[in-house]
């Protein structure tokens, strides 16, 4: 049996690295989590780090601002994971990937990168509007580095965190699913997918020794998440056993107040805008360039949405 790559895991601490640090200790492999020096006394993150060190995992200290430190962190392992924050509410850090880039390239080990994407795929967005456009630009700025560096890579394309999207019943700013009133974006009709975020890193990690997934984007469509808001809506009903009240917001009234919104919610309203109103994660056929997770390991028993919901109960 071959042996299972070595990862570094880098931005560990955060709401998807912590998942993948997880899932790649679950499924054996040897687990590094770069410590960056910026940790401070974040005490938050430290209790984290030390945590994966007793689940078994290797903390390396490394910082974008040292790049030495990356490229010793890299010569460790044989595949690289990057999850750092791409989210202009929190902090957008997708273009520091360019200094992993480099670290990379001069380590010259590397079997596979995945870089931070891991929501909707930058290469189909190539006509999203302002401001939101900049996560998918800056995302496609990484890849050709990453390309053009000739590292070995594999993207991941996982759509709607449950977590954002079905807590808040696809409502943008809500995280706890109303038991009284829901917003319909427009008819509610629009299909996207939805992935529980532990389901994400377990097929993630899957991923990295697996050849039919190199150099190419994997997507993460679970044949039982494909639903329209209308259809999430009825599901969290059910579960209740009761009907919400509900009204509906337009394309044109969504515009109107996304555009008196500060910049940061600006840039995730849009993404909303695709999701919910414009139906991009649901309206195309993967192809012959890209896998489809679901369909890959068919021995993961995914989370369905009306399994995520219950906990809300």
């Amino acid at each position: 049996m071959a042996m299972k790559s070595k990862v570094l895991i880098v931005g560990g601490t955060g709401y998807l690295g912590k998942r993948l640090v997880k899932a790649s200790l679950a499924q054996g492999h040897q687990t590094y989590v770069l410590q960056r020096k910026e940790v401070g006394v974040d005490i938050k993150k430290v209790q984290l780090l030390l945590w994966f060190k007793q689940l078994g995992a290797h903390l390396v200290t490394g910082s974008f601002n040292d790049h030495q430190s990356l490229v010793n962190a890299v010569k460790l392992v044989d595949v690289v994971i990057c999850a750092i924050s791409g989210v202009h509410i929190r902090t957008h850090q997708i273009l520091l990937q360019l200094k992993l880039v480099d670290a990379i390239k001069e380590a010259g080990n590397i079997k596979r990168f995945l870089p931070s994407e891991f929501g909707t795929d930058p290469a189909r967005m190539e006509n999203a509007m302002e401001p939101g456009r900049v996560t998918f630009d800056d995302k496609m700025v990484v890849r050709r580095a990453i390309e053009e560096a000739g590292i070995p890579f594999t993207y991941i394309s996982a759509n709607c965190f449950a977590g954002y999207f079905l807590g808040g019943l696809c409502q943008p700013g809500f995280i706890l699913p109303s038991r009284d009133h829901v917003l319909l974006h427009g008819d509610g009709n629009q299909k996207a997918i939805y992935v529980d975020e532990d389901d994400i890193a377990t097929y993630s990690i899957k991923t990295i020794d697996d050849p039919r997934t190199l150099n190419k984007t994997v997507y993460i469509r679970p044949a039982e998440n494909i639903l329209s808001q209308r259809e999430v809506v009825e599901i969290w009903e059910k579960l209740i056993g009761k009907e919400l009240l509900n009204s509906s917001i337009s394309e044109q009234e969504f515009l109107a107040i996304m555009k008196e919104q500060d910049y940061a919610e600006q840039v995730g309203l849009t993404h909303y805008y695709h999701v919910c109103y414009e139906g991009y994660l649901a309206h195309f056929e993967i192809g012959d360039e890209a896998e489809e997770a679901f369909t890959l390991y068919p021995e993961v028993k995914y989370t369905t949405v009306e399994e995520y919901m219950e906990r809300y109960l």
